[in-house]
């Protein structure tokens, strides 16, 4: 049984608001990344940070202060008006709240503790419940009066998948009958110094499965979508309204090595082949696959073998971390907002977004059908989306997204000169 995809709300380093992000996104935009220092010692690091204002939180709940959150308030308020009409349509108690972090607060609270050590005291406005791994859902929660079930999921880089994957469930249980879910991640210095100290960050723009990829960049975002088992508003005759499903899942655990993934894919081909079986159609089927695309030298060798093994004949991919940075625990709920804008009425040619990097292949991997600039998704009828999202310990997510699309008709107007898409 699908579900519907009815909203989104998102900031990241491509913009804020999905009519930015999917300009930015399917024009191949890399301006969003830029260098900055301060975050690792004598190193100046490629980073993918937002930097569009982002909103105080709300009265009341200021020990709730957290960049995190401020992220994710910037995404839920662009939603806002059909998040309150489903709360008054179905009740506060039916009303979920599933989200994917790995940072929360904890910038924050390395903030907090450094004045402590320099002043003997932590700052007046310092609350331990910020860097809870819980902060985000229950700041969700309480901002909006939900009552339904609330709690965040942590599982590294497929964090925000997986929060899709369990909202699906809680509807398909009949615990709720809409879900907020998604994922937000901030920059903070506990994880770029972690993953300086495992030499798998890049300095320049990250270059995924490219020969001359040397490490990831770092990012940071917020991604909300509006779950629920129908869609909240009925789809008109136009293209641009078919609703948007989230057709299939898998997961898999390989456990492989602690950071390492299993080198022959066999992970990633679980999660995929139970996605396909999930949403009950071929590989054959699928359009389009978002890469996990990390840039590292291991997780694009071991995603460009599962890739040929589940897809021998070919299907367009690409990477997308070139644009936004790797958003860890915000990824997997990025990325599939990046699905989710490109099957919308935010892109009316049906571009795909493009392969961004130096275009050196690298000979020793299988090849794959990179993406070009303005490649459109010219499929008609259902149109199908797969995003993966790989993680530390062996843990792998797949999602597979759909929409209908019709014939354009010869009297539908043209974009006018300078009119974005």
């Amino acid at each position: 049984m699908p579900t519907y995809l009815n909203e989104l709300g998102l900031v990241c380093a491509l913009g804020s608001g999905p009519q930015a992000v999917s300009r930015a996104l399917l024009a191949g935009d890399a301006s969003g990344m830029r260098e900055q220092d301060g975050w690792v010692t004598e190193r100046r690091l490629t980073l993918g940070a937002v930097t569009a204002e982002l909103p105080a939180m709300p009265a009341g709940l200021q020990a709730a202060q957290s960049r995190n959150n401020q992220l994710l308030l910037a995404a839920a308020l662009q939603i806002e008006v059909p998040i309150r009409a489903a709360i008054e349509r179905y009740g506060a108690a039916r009303i979920g709240v599933v989200l994917g972090t790995s940072t929360s607060g904890i910038q924050e609270a390395g903030l907090s503790i450094a004045e402590q050590q320099r002043s003997g005291q932590l700052p007046g406005d310092y609350h331990y419940a910020q860097q809870e791994l819980v902060a985000p859902a229950a700041f969700l929660s309480q901002w909006l009066q939900v009552s339904g079930p609330s709690y965040v999921i942590s599982t590294a880089c497929t964090s925000g998948a997986r929060a899709l994957l369990s909202a699906q469930r809680l509807l398909r249980l009949g615990v709720c009958d809409v879900v907020l879910c998604g994922g937000v991640d901030s920059l903070c210095r506990l994880t770029l110094n972690g993953f300086a100290a495992l030499e798998a960050v890049s300095e320049q723009r990250c270059n995924p499965f490219s020969a001359n990829r040397n490490g990831i960049n770092i990012g940071e975002g917020a991604a909300l979508f509006l779950l629920s088992r129908e869609p909240l508003n009925k789809a008109s005759s136009s293209t641009s309204a078919a609703p948007i499903m989230l057709l299939g899942g898998g997961a898999s655990c390989d456990a492989y090595h602690i950071s390492a993934p299993e080198p022959q894919g066999l992970g990633a081909q679980a999660a995929m082949r139970q996605a396909l079986a999930n949403a009950g159609i071929s590989a054959a089927q699928i359009d389009y696959v978002n890469l996990h695309g990390t840039a590292t030298r291991h997780n694009d060798a071991m995603e460009s073998v599962a890739m040929q093994a589940l897809f021998p004949e070919g299907v367009p991919c690409s990477s997308t971390k070139s644009l936004t940075g790797h958003t860890l625990g915000a990824a997997g709920a990025l990325e599939a907002a990046f699905c989710w804008l490109s099957l919308s009425h935010h892109n009316p040619a049906g571009l795909l977004p493009p392969q961004v990097w130096d275009g050196v292949p690298d000979p020793e991997l299988p090849a794959l059908n990179w993406v070009q600039p303005g490649q459109p998704l010219s499929t008609l009828g259902t149109r199908r989306l797969m995003s993966n999202s790989f993680a530390f310990g062996g843990n792998n997510i797949s999602l597979i997204f759909a929409s209908e699309r019709a014939a354009i008709s010869a009297t539908e107007p043209a974009l006018a000169s300078g009119e974005t898409l």
